[in-house]
């Protein structure tokens, strides 16, 4: 179940602090590592830090974009300090750790970690399902890497620990990955353009809102392909009508 589980780190500026986080996370037993654009890797400063961690950092993917990073993963998690003017669904650590030990056992998962300074951007938390917030000190908030990926890398361990005898592999459906919903995102919104629904030039948050939507939905793969015949048969019947 661990195996199927991802940390993602989106353009890490210092490498000391991707060595610190491939130690918090081997000692919960996390061994699979992405880097989205870091500023420098690999470097002498990640391995000292990283104390042992040495093979997550040989074994670590390298990205250029985030949605390249969670193609393939069928639930996204992004951790923020900061609560957006569109939320997505907030959860706690230990609630998140809950949905992630059930859901890694059958899908991939990918836990996204923002830059030091600022974190993760609105269309990057965009691409999540959920938003975990970690609770701190209002006046004192920035978290460290390696300690926000330690907090939730044991909150991971604690609930597989306790519930991993009723986790099994009877998830309803297999879900669509990130992948198909960025299709399907593009797919709809070049149809809701040519509608002439959606203003290319004053999109007013269109796209975003219905990403929250369908993400929230949690949209299985048999679904998805629903959806995608449902497009492409509007689109079949304007070109019928144009013609």
């Amino acid at each position: 179940m661990l195996s199927h589980i991802r940390i993602v780190l989106v353009a890490p500026s210092h490498p000391g602090n991707i060595g610190a986080v491939a130690r918090a996370m081997k000692t919960m037993s996390l061994t699979r590592l992405y880097l989205v654009n870091p500023k420098v890797f690999p470097h002498v400063d990640a391995t000292a830090r990283a104390a042992g961690a040495d093979d997550l950092l040989a074994n670590a993917v390298v990205v250029n974009s985030l949605a390249e990073g969670i193609t393939d993963c069928q639930l996204v998690v992004g951790t923020s300090a900061r609560i957006r003017a569109l939320p997505i669904e907030v959860l706690s650590p230990k609630e998140a750790a809950a949905k992630i030990s059930y859901e890694a056992s059958a899908s991939q998962v990918a836990i996204v970690f923002g830059r030091e300074n600022n974190g993760l951007n609105n269309e990057e938390l965009a691409l999540c399902n959920f938003h975990i917030y970690i609770p701190a000190d209002p006046d004192f908030n920035s978290l460290n890497l390696a300690s926000a990926v330690q907090i939730i890398a044991y909150e991971i361990k604690m609930a597989q620990e306790n519930k991993g005898a009723l986790i099994t592999n009877d998830l309803a459906d297999e879900l669509a990955n990130n992948s198909d919903m960025e299709l399907f995102y593009t797919t709809l919104m070049q149809l809701l353009i040519e509608l002439e629904f959606l203003n290319p030039q004053n999109p007013r948050k269109l796209m975003v809102r219905l990403k929250r939507l369908f993400n929230r939905a949690r949209v299985e793969k048999l679904e998805f392909n629903v959806l995608m015949g449902i497009l492409t048969a509007i689109k079949r019947k304007m070109e019928i009508c144009e013609t």
